[in-house]
């Protein structure tokens, strides 16, 4: 019999996920029941042994939230940083909850055609220096760029608030890459409206500003309702763009008029250090909407 979960999704999240756990219902002949899920990292509390995830649904049995879940082991939590996308086994006793088998899910682009995928492995190992890329909690690289109005923006300007960086090129033909990480920047937009520019800013950097000048920027901003105060698309010099892309390990070459690209989003706290690095495409502007809140509420 499945186990039922009644959770108050009106009650702040903590509490309501303790409640979903304590209120787990019925279990076949006793023996503790077994989900496998998935999700996004928020947080990671090793010394209680907690994790707070993003996860998604379990058909007829929960919806997709963010809640915190213990582990029994504390080497579950070996490896976890904010925004790593992991697979683990919720298993639910009569009184209490646990995840086991915690793994991260490294991202491997199933869009991508083995060759195109290959090369861009190879140009990643030969091009990234792992002193320039700066761990979770380490202060977030500064640069400055150009917008889509033709304004000057650094990053460091936006000390105090929370920003989410990502990375696209507007000819991009494949809706599975730069249109959905731009469609995430446009649900985040909307669902933090009353926050944006005053707590939160967005950064979009194109990695083809051959082609994606000020003015392109700006049309391409326009279908995104994005307002220019708040939700900066970001170009330059070759030179100035390929340096940000570096700094943030991100890998691009041109491939037959189009370019292949790796995919990376960055959360940057108030503090100006990365609170979390997101790397893919294989989660839900949901979730990316949760790990902003998390940072959000530091």
């Amino acid at each position: 019999m499945i186990a039922v979960w009644r959770c108050r999704r009106t009650v702040p999240v903590v509490l309501a996920a303790a409640m979903c756990v304590a209120e787990a219902l019925t279990f076949a002949q006793g023996a503790p029941a077994r989900h496998a899920m998935r999700g996004m990292v928020m947080t990671v509390d090793p010394a209680h042994k907690s994790v707070v995830i993003s996860h998604d649904s379990i058909s007829g049995v929960m919806p997709a939230m963010t809640m915190p879940f213990e582990v029994r082991n504390v080497a579950e939590l070996k490896g976890l940083v904010p925004g790593a996308i992991v697979s683990f086994t919720l298993v639910v006793e009569k009184t209490s909850a646990h995840i086991e088998r915690v793994q991260v899910v490294r991202y491997e682009s199933v869009e991508q055609d083995p060759i195109t995928a290959r090369r861009l492995r190879l140009l990643q190992d030969m091009s990234r220096d792992p002193t320039m890329l700066r761990a979770v909690g380490e202060a977030a690289p500064d640069f400055t760029l150009m917008d889509q109005g033709r304004a000057s923006i650094a990053l460091s300007q936006f000390r105090g608030k929370v920003v989410a960086l990502n990375f696209i090129y507007t000819s991009c033909v494949l809706p599975q890459f730069c249109y959905r990480l731009s469609n995430y920047f446009g649900v985040v937009q909307q669902r933090f409206k009353q926050r944006m520019g005053r707590d939160l800013v967005l950064l979009t950097v194109t990695f083809d500003p051959a082609r994606d000048t000020p003015e392109r920027l700006a049309e391409y901003s326009r279908q995104w309702n994005a307002d220019p105060a708040s939700w900066h698309f970001l170009t330059g010099a070759a030179d100035d763009v390929q340096r940000v892309c570096r700094l943030y390990g991100v890998d691009a070459f041109p491939d037959e008029g189009l370019i292949s690209h790796s995919t990376r989003t960055v959360v940057i706290d108030r503090r100006g250090a990365l609170a979390a690095t997101i790397e893919g495409n294989q989660y839900t502007a949901a979730q990316l909407g949760d790990l902003v809140d998390t940072v959000l509420r530091r």
